[in-house]
């Protein structure tokens, strides 16, 4: 059994008293545990009693900490959630001594925390595109280009009419620098009606077959969680799937791709595609996620794909308001834990516009430049954007001072 055991980054009081509250633990406690907040910190999640008390005895032992339920303790509550502190070396001691502790789920926490400190390391990858070559990712943040074959997608300026436009804006983006070009055909904005399947896959295999004419080298993407549409998107020149349901809607997606071997991004969004922009209660919306892309990189497994190829898309916007879209872009630390290379979407986005109070799309390109500067710090593998040249700008800002230079 995998426990979704996740790192956390804790960066100021608010986060600290924010945990503190998840976990039950009382908040005079906040005092003891500020100063150890630049420690390595990782989230586990509904932790026996009884090893949340072995876990911070043991931490406090070696100098690390844990934030547990002030009922724990006492034993009066069965479980806790539990936030654990400690330097690396604290932590690895830690796993160690687990080993000789294999009850009260302590050998599931000490599985979960190896794979969690294991992965943080993880920051390049190698994706295979069938017949033309590898997609590395992590070396830098690469930019995705949106094009939307639609005249309904939320933000007018990428809205392309037909395989000749399409053209003309993909070529635009690759002279600018995209790494991918994103072309769909079905506006997936709130209170968008989804079209029929034949009706996406008239509009969407023309224009990835015409940019492939005029721009053999590029990497291109459909956006589709059809697998109706995405196999002839594939026969068309298309060499990854962007599934927003990630691989959720349709149950032929995965054993399609097992088949093909092509790369897909899995993003969650709950009830697509009709509800996917209804709001949602998480009790833990970073660890909810995971347990969504952990089943589903199984199924995919399962069905043949291989795990290599995959690509995880947190869905901001999907399902979440902007408060939960701003805790998921916080936490972008967490998504380490799965080892596979990140994708976010934030461009011109509402999150943006509540922030702002901006509520036109075509405002809010200054706010998509923070989140693409923040994400670069992240180390995020890919960021999905309309404007490429002046998201490129911001990437090389961040690049110069991250040690690469002029």
């Amino acid at each position: 059994m995998r426990m979704d055991i996740y790192p956390i980054e804790i960066g100021n009081d608010d986060d600290l008293v924010r945990l503190i509250r998840t976990t039950g633990a009382d908040e005079k406690s906040f005092y003891f545990f500020q100063r150890k907040i630049r420690m390595l910190s990782f989230f586990i999640p509904d932790a026996d009693f009884r090893a949340a008390n072995a876990l911070k005895q043991e931490l406090l032992s070696r100098g690390g900490d844990a934030i547990v339920h002030r009922g724990a303790i006492e034993g009066s509550i069965p479980t806790s959630n539990v936030v654990i502190l400690g330097t690396l070396k604290t932590l690895e001691d830690l796993c160690d001594k687990l080993r000789s502790m294999p009850y009260w789920g302590l050998d599931e926490i000490r599985s979960g925390l190896v794979q969690a400190i294991s992965s943080m390391g993880i920051r390049r990858w190698s994706l295979d595109l069938p017949n033309r070559g590898e997609l590395e990712l992590g070396k830098r943040t690469k930019v995705m280009g949106i094009i939307n074959v639609t005249d309904d997608s939320f933000y007018p300026g990428s809205r392309v009419d037909g395989p000749k436009k399409c053209v003309e804006t993909a070529l635009r983006m690759h002279e600018e620098g995209a790494d991918i070009l994103d072309i769909g055909a079905e506006s997936t904005r709130p209170g968008s009606s989804p079209l029929s399947q034949e009706e996406e896959a008239s509009r969407l295999i023309p224009a990835i077959a015409a940019v492939r004419r005029e721009i053999p080298q590029a990497v291109i993407s459909a956006d589709t969680y059809r697998a109706g549409t995405a196999e002839p998107a594939l026969d068309s020149g298309a060499d990854m799937i962007n599934d927003i349901s990630g691989g959720a809607f349709d149950n032929r997606m995965f054993p399609l791709l097992a088949r093909r071997g092509n790369p897909v991004v899995i993003m969650h969004a709950r009830n697509v595609p009709g509800g996917m922009h209804h709001p949602v209660s998480y009790g833990d919306v970073i660890g909810e996620i995971l347990t969504f892309f952990s089943g589903q990189i199984l199924k995919a497994g399962e069905a043949g794909v291989n795990p290599e190829q995959v690509i995880l898309d947190p869905g901001i916007g999907f399902s979440k308001n902007a408060p939960q879209n701003l805790e998921v872009l916080k936490g972008l630390a967490s998504f380490s834990t799965l080892a596979r290379p990140l994708l976010i979407g934030h461009s011109r986005k509402s999150t943006i516009g509540k922030v702002l109070g901006l509520e036109n799309p075509e405002d809010r390109l200054e706010g998509t430049l923070a989140l693409t500067a923040f994400c670069a710090m992240k180390d995020v593998a890919l960021i999905r954007v309309h404007d490429v040249a002046e998201n490129i700008r911001a990437l090389k800002m961040i690049a110069a001072l991250k040690g690469e230079g002029i």
